[in-house]
């Protein structure tokens, strides 16, 4: 391994450190969080202010992450206020009472979408897992972990393999299940219950047979009832930003599994993000490719740059190849590209195909990425010494 891309990889994460420690954290407790009504904010705008706005399911769990992230990282605010009351205020205004979380509530708390996503589920899942680690409660929070899915059992299963989605044009999708994967894995972790563990391998599974297509290498994110890919283009989409993250979960499993096929298919996926996903010119992982691997969207949202991070220092440790830390250290630099704004500590979401950068709001959905980039890159330097 050449140390200069390890070197380079370093220099990018003690920057992003210290924007995140300095300026993000602190900018999105202060106004962020909503003082007055509890609960996170949707959004600020480019002057740091609050935007009002419903709120949905998925922001709030994942802000929940990212405090119970910033105590982990060393952050001096309070962190652990805002992953318990956080939780408890998503649980207490977006659970139903059929154990399953709405969409959308109020700035006051009131259900405005009482509709279900697969997608929020799995964020919920996933915030308890952050909240019972940060606030050392494993068995409490498990407890109403184990109830959400057990509705999702009941009240969303899929025939052959997985979950549907109740509402929408594709009943069948592989992202909510990558969530649902990295939900189980974080319990797992946490517990060692086998309830997560089967869960894990069994949504492995469905990647390894019905989301990766074994001619093309890639993973599809739409399908038909039955898991083959769904009709049309929306069949035929390939997303970069899922390439990598896939891979960082796969590498993930296949390590802890000793599962060689899954570390391949996961290395075949960074390969394919890579290699076609990445526009060398802007340095950005862009939003979407077809199935032939030719460019469908080139505009580039800021979350896939944060996954090409996520997968390249992953298997820059496990495989020990310069090339994959460069691709860290080349998402990094991208990343950085998105969050050079006139109120440090925000960012920009969406990255036109010329390279311009839209003015506007900064979405709170972007924090959990942007910081599990962050954590990945820091874990996975410290373990190779750098």
């Amino acid at each position: 391994m050449t140390k200069s891309s390890l070197t380079a990889a370093a220099t990018q994460r003690d920057r992003l450190k210290n924007w995140l420690l300095g300026q993000a954290f602190p900018l999105w407790w202060q106004q962020g969080y909503d003082h007055a009504r509890g609960g996170f904010h949707e959004k600020l705008d480019q002057q740091g202010q609050p935007v009002e706005a419903n709120r949905r399911a998925r922001v709030q769990a994942r802000q929940v992450y990212s405090y119970a992230a910033a105590g982990r990282l060393g952050w001096d605010g309070p962190a652990q206020t805002a992953v318990k009351e956080g939780l408890r205020l998503f649980l207490e205004r977006f659970q139903r009472p059929d154990g399953l979380v709405r969409g959308v509530v109020s700035p006051e708390g009131v259900p405005v979408d009482d509709s279900v996503a697969l997608y929020d589920q799995a964020f919920a899942l996933f915030s308890m897992a952050q909240a019972a680690q940060a606030l050392n409660d494993a068995a409490g929070y498990e407890a109403q972990a184990l109830v959400v899915l057990a509705a999702m059992r009941d009240l969303l299963p899929h025939p052959v393999a997985g979950f549907v989605e109740p509402a929408g044009k594709h009943r069948q999708q592989s992202n909510p299940h990558m969530h649902l994967f990295e939900a189980c894995l974080a319990w797992e972790e946490l517990t060692g219950n086998k309830v997560w563990t089967d869960l894990a391998d069994s949504i492995a599974h469905m990647a390894l047979t019905y989301f990766i297509d074994a001619k093309i290498g890639g993973l599809r994110e739409f399908f038909a009832a039955d898991w083959s890919p769904a009709e049309g283009v929306d069949g035929r989409i390939v997303e970069p930003g899922h390439q990598f993250e896939w891979a960082w979960l796969l590498l993930r499993w296949g390590t802890l599994r000793s599962r060689q096929d899954a570390v391949e298919a996961g290395l075949r996926l960074i390969t394919i993000g890579e290699g076609h996903g990445v526009d060398k010119a802007r340095n950005v992982a862009f939003n979407s490719l077809l199935d032939d691997f030719s460019p469908h969207d080139a505009a580039a949202r800021l979350w896939p740059q944060t996954e090409r991070i996520k997968a390249g220092c992953l298997a820059g440790l496990l495989i020990g190849r310069a090339d994959y830390w460069q691709i860290a250290a080349d998402g990094a630099e991208g990343l950085w590209t998105y969050l050079q704004t006139a109120v440090p500590g925000l960012w920009y979401d969406r990255m036109q195909a010329d390279g311009s950068l839209i003015d506007e709001a900064a979405p709170a959905s972007s924090f959990y990425h942007i910081i599990c980039a962050i954590v990945e890159l820091d874990q996975a330097l410290a373990k190779a010494g750098a």
